[in-house]
C-alpha cells in the first residue's frame, strides 16, 4: 500500500511537472527546450526521432512596419494641414486610418522607450534622454528587466526584427566597443540594426554601427550620400533577404529616423522645392496651416487658434535681410522632411511587393515629440552652440552662408518661432508636454486586410504606450509573464485595435500623465490640468518647482488648450492635481528636475572614464564615445604620442568631435598640426615650426585652460622630448561637449572632420605604438 501511495504521488508530480513545463511554455520567453517525444532504442531501427522545431508565428500573422520620425510637430504634415508636403504619409492615410489625439511624451528617447515597452517612459527608466540620466529609477535611462521590448515578444514568437536609424536608449556608458551589449538594440529583442546610437548624427557624415560593430557609411557626401536613403536601402535589403530566406516567416520593421531631427540636411533639390514658400512668416504659417486642419476635419470647427506667446517676437517685426535668414531655415527644415517621407515610401512600395505584402500593417507615427525649439531665438547653422548653453548666432553671420543651410558645411537648426508655427493649433512645443504642442503627435495606421474604413479619421485620445499592447492585440500574442527568467510588470498602455472597426467606439483610454523636465500634466476623462515649467530653448539653470500655477481645460470642448478653466472649476482642478500626484508617486516620476546642460556631467552616473585622469590607448583605437573618453572640453591636459615615423608619413594621431567641434592633433605634408573647431566659428591651426625628423619620436602636447574658465581661453604648445616645435592661443573654447555622436579616434577619424585641411579617415600611415592624455 505504501509503494502503491508513493508510485500514485510521484505520477501525480511527473504529471503537474509536464503541465508545468506546457504552461511556461506559452508564458515565459525564451520559449523552454521542447520535450523529446521520440523513442529511443539500442540503435536507428528501432528508434523514433523527434526533432525540436523552431516557433513558428501564427498562420496569417501580419508583417508590421512601425515608423518613428523626431522632432516632427502636430502642424507640420501636409495631412494634419501642414505645409510640408509628404505624398506617402497622405496616400497611407487614404488607404488606412488617420488619429487626431494621439500623445507622445514630449521628448525622443522617453518616447521611444515608452513605444517600445508599452509602459510610461519613468517606468521604463526613462524620464529624460540618457545624456542627462541621474541616479533615481525613473530618470536612470537602465531598460529595466521587467519591460520586454515588443521586439523580444515578437522575436519569441516567432517574427524576424530589425532596427532602422536612430536608437537613443542605451546608456551612455554602455556606448562602448566592449560593450556591453544587452541594452543595445540586439540585446533587446532585435535580429538586426543599422543606425546610430544616440540623440542625432550627420545625416551626411553619420556614426554607424551595424548591429554592435561601428561601420563606415557606404559612399561619400560628394557621391550622393544622405543617412535616410542609405537606412532605406539597407532596410529594403533586409526585407528581400528575410523574404527570400523564409517567405512564410511575418517580420517587424521599425524604422527610426534620425530626421526631422537636427542637423537639418537634405539634398539641394528637396530644399529648393520649397524656395520662397515661407516668406510671409511664421504667423502667417500658423493660421494657414490652423485654416487647412479646419478644413479637412483634423481639428473641430469650433477649435480656437491659440495665441503667440509674449516671448516670440511677430514675424513682421523683422527687416527684409532677416526674414530672408528665417524663411531659409523652414526652407531646409521643409525640404528635410519632406526627403525622409519620399524614401520611406520607398520602403513601404517594397514591403508591398513582397511575399505577404498585402497583410502589412504600417503604424506611422509622425514624430516622437513636438517641434523642437532647441536652435535658439535665431536658429543656428550649427546647433552645438545651443547644446553648449552658448546660444544661437546672428542673423549677420548666418545671412553670410544663407545658401549653405542644409549642405555637409552646416550642422542647423531653425528658430525658436518655427517650431511653435508647427505645433498649430497647439501652444508650445517640444520639451513641454504640459501642453499639446509638446505632445500632440499625428499617426496613421494602414492595414488594408484588418481596417475598415479606409480614409476615416479617430478621435479617441491615445498615448504612445498603447502602440505595444496594440501590436500584440493584433498578432494574438499575450504579454509573456516572464522573459530571461525576469516576472513581466504589468503594461500601462491599452490597445488602439478596438478602433479599427467603429469610429465612433468609446475611448478606452481614460488617463494619462505627461511630465518632462517640471513641465507637466494629467489628463483623465476628457479633461487636462496642467503645469508649464519654462520655455524649452532656455538649457542652463533651474527654474525651481515653488512657484507652479496650474491650469485646467476640458478638452472635449477645447480642443486646442486655448480656455483656461482653473478659476472657474477649482474643484475640478484639484482633483485633477491629485490623480497626477498618485500617478506620479506610483510611477517613478519623483524627483523631478528641470536642469539640462548642467546633467550633461553628472559625477556619479555609471561611466569607465567617471574618475579617470589617464587614459591609454596603444595603436588604432576607433569611436570611443563621450562617456569612455577623456572629458578634455575647456580643462587643461596633455597628449603623449609615440610612433615610429618616415617622412612620407601622414594622417591622425589622436581627434574628439567632428564638423561641429573639437580638435585633432595630425601629421600632414610631415608637419605636426593641432587644429581646434570653435562651432565651426573658428579653426586655430597651431603648426610645428620644422618638418619632424625620422625615427621614434615623442610627440607631446600641452593644453592649458589658462582662463580657468569653461569656454574660456587656452594655450596649446606642441613638443618632441624637451623641444617646443610650435605654439598658438585658442581664444575661446567649447564649453561641456564636442558632440552627441561624433567620437575620439586614435589613429583615424571616423564621421565628419574637427579639420577644414583634411577630409575622411585620413589614418595614420606609421607605426603609431601609444596615445596617452592626462587630464590636470
Amino acid at each position: 500500500m505504501k509503494k502503491r501511495t508513493t508510485k500514485l504521488i510521484c505520477g501525480l508530480i511527473s504529471l503537474l511537472t509536464l503541465l508545468s513545463v506546457n504552461v511556461f511554455a506559452q508564458e515565459q520567453l525564451p520559449r523552454p527546450t521542447q520535450e523529446f517525444k521520440g523513442k529511443i532504442g539500442r540503435t536507428f531501427a528501432d528508434s523514433k526521432a523527434d526533432y525540436p522545431q523552431p516557433v513558428k508565428a501564427a498562420k496569417g500573422a501580419p508583417n508590421i512596419i512601425l515608423i518613428m520620425l523626431d522632432d516632427v510637430g502636430f502642424g507640420q504634415s501636409s495631412t494634419f494641414g501642414g505645409p510640408v508636403e509628404m505624398d506617402n504619409l497622405d496616400k497611407l492615410a487614404d488607404e488606412g486610418l488617420t488619429y487626431t489625439r494621439f500623445h507622445t511624451t514630449g521628448m525622443c528617447s522617453p518616447t521611444r522607450a515608452a513605444l517600445l515597452t508599452g509602459k510610461n517612459h519613468h517606468e521604463a527608466g526613462f524620464g529624460v534622454i540618457s545624456e542627462l540620466s541621474t541616479g533615481f529609477p525613473g530618470y536612470n535611462s537602465i531598460w529595466p528587466d521587467d519591460a520586454a521590448s515588443i521586439a523580444q515578444i515578437l522575436q519569441g514568437n516567432g517574427y524576424s526584427t530589425s532596427v532602422f536609424g536612430k536608437w537613443h536608449n542605451t546608456p551612455t556608458w554602455e556606448v562602448t566597443a566592449n560593450g556591453p551589449f544587452d541594452r543595445w538594440p540586439t540585446g533587446l529583442g532585435f535580429d538586426y540594426f543599422y543606425g546610430f546610437n544616440g540623440g542625432e548624427t550627420s545625416q551626411f557624415e553619420p556614426d554607424l554601427y551595424r548591429n554592435t560593430t561601428p561601420v563606415d557609411q557606404p559612399y561619400s557626401p560628394e557621391e550622393g550620400y544622405h543617412l535616410t536613403e542609405d537606412l532605406a536601402d539597407d532596410a529594403i535589403r533586409w526585407m528581400k533577404n528575410q523574404k527570400s530566406n523564409n517567405p512564410d516567416q511575418p517580420f517587424f520593421l521599425y524604422f527610426s529616423t534620425g530626421a526631422a531631427h537636427s542637423p537639418l540636411q537634405a539634398p539641394a533639390e528637396f530644399i529648393e522645392k520649397y524656395k520662397g514658400k515661407f516668406d510671409n512668416g511664421w504667423d502667417s504659417m500658423r493660421e494657414e496651416t490652423f485654416q487647412r486642419q479646419k478644413e479637412m476635419g483634423i481639428i473641430p470647427e469650433n477649435t480656437k487658434l491659440t495665441s503667440r506667446p509674449d516671448v516670440l517676437e511677430a514675424w513682421d517685426s523683422y527687416t527684409d535681410e532677416e526674414k530672408k535668414v528665417y524663411a531659409r531655415q523652414m526652407e531646409v527644415y521643409a525640404g528635410f522632411l519632406d526627403h525622409t517621407d519620399y524614401y520611406i515610401g520607398e520602403v513601404l512600395k517594397a514591403a508591398h511587393e513582397l511575399p505577404g505584402g498585402d497583410n502589412t500593417v504600417v503604424i506611422y507615427i509622425v514624430g516622437d515629440n513636438g517641434p523642437s525649439a532647441e536652435g535658439s531665438m535665431t536658429g543656428t547653422s550649427n546647433v552645438y552652440l545651443a547644446y553648449n548653453g552658448v546660444g544661437g548666432e546672428s542673423l549677420e553671420d548666418q545671412l553670410e552662408e544663407i545658401d549653405e543651410w542644409g549642405t555637409p558645411s552646416t550642422e542647423p537648426h531653425y528658430a525658436v518661432p518655427w517650431a511653435w508655427a508647427g505645433s498649430s493649433p497647439f501652444k508650445w512645443m517640444k520639451r513641454v508636454p504640459s501642453h499639446f504642442g509638446g505632445t500632440r503627435n499625428g499617426l496613421v495606421i494602414s492595414w488594408p486586410k484588418g481596417i475598415d474604413g479606409a480614409g476615416e479619421k479617430r478621435t479617441q485620445f491615445h498615448h504612445v504606450a498603447d502602440i505595444t499592447p496594440t501590436i500584440l492585440d493584433i498578432t494574438g500574442i499575450e504579454q509573456p509573464k516572464r522573459v530571461n527568467g525576469f516576472e513581466q510588470s504589468e503594461m500601462s498602455g491599452v490597445s488602439m485595435a478596438y478602433t479599427f472597426k467603429e469610429e465612433h467606439a468609446k475611448g478606452q483610454r481614460l488617463t494619462q500623465y505627461f511630465e518632462i523636465e517640471g513641465s507637466r500634466a494629467i489628463y483623465h476623462d476628457g479633461w487636462v490640468a496642467c503645469a508649464f515649467h519654462g520655455v524649452p530653448w532656455m538649457l542652463t539653470g533651474s527654474k525651481g518647482f515653488d512657484d507652479t500655477k496650474w491650469e485646467l481645460y476640458n478638452i472635449e470642448e477645447d480642443f486646442s488648450q486655448a480656455v483656461d478653466l482653473a478659476d472657474q472649476y477649482p474643484e475640478k482642478l484639484e482633483e485633477l492635481i491629485a490623480i497626477f500626484e498618485s500617478e506620479a508617486a506610483s510611477k517613478d516620476v519623483y524627483p523631478m528636475d528641470d536642469r539640462f546642460v548642467e546633467r550633461i556631467v553628472t559625477p556619479d552616473r555609471p561611466s569607465i572614464n567617471n574618475k579617470r585622469t589617464k587614459f591609454t590607448y596603444y595603436g588604432q583605437t576607433e569611436r570611443v564615445t563621450n562617456n569612455a573618453s577623456p572629458r578634455t572640453p575647456s580643462r587643461t591636459h596633455d597628449i603623449d604620442v609615440k610612433l615610429t615615423h618616415k617622412k612620407t608619413d601622414e594622417g591622425v594621431l589622436v581627434t574628439d568631435g567632428g564638423f561641429e567641434c573639437g580638435y585633432s592633433l595630425y601629421i600632414k605634408d610631415n608637419k605636426l598640426y593641432y587644429t581646434y573647431n570653435y562651432f565651426d566659428r573658428k579653426y586655430t591651426n597651431i603648426i610645428s615650426e620644422n618638418k619632424l625628423p625620422e625615427g621614434n619620436l615623442e610627440i607631446k602636447v600641452i593644453y592649458d585652460q589658462v582662463s580657468g574658465v569653461r569656454g574660456g581661453a587656452a594655450k596649446v604648445t606642441l613638443m618632441i622630448g624637451d623641444k617646443e616645435i610650435g605654439s598658438g592661443d585658442i581664444p575661446n573654447t567649447v564649453p561641456v561637449q564636442y558632440s552627441a555622436t561624433s567620437t575620439f579616434d586614435v589613429g583615424t577619424n571616423t564621421g565628419s572632420s574637427p579639420s577644414q585641411l583634411y577630409h575622411g579617415r585620413f589614418t595614420y600611415t606609421g607605426d603609431l605604438q601609444l596615445v596617452e592624455v592626462t587630464l590636470k
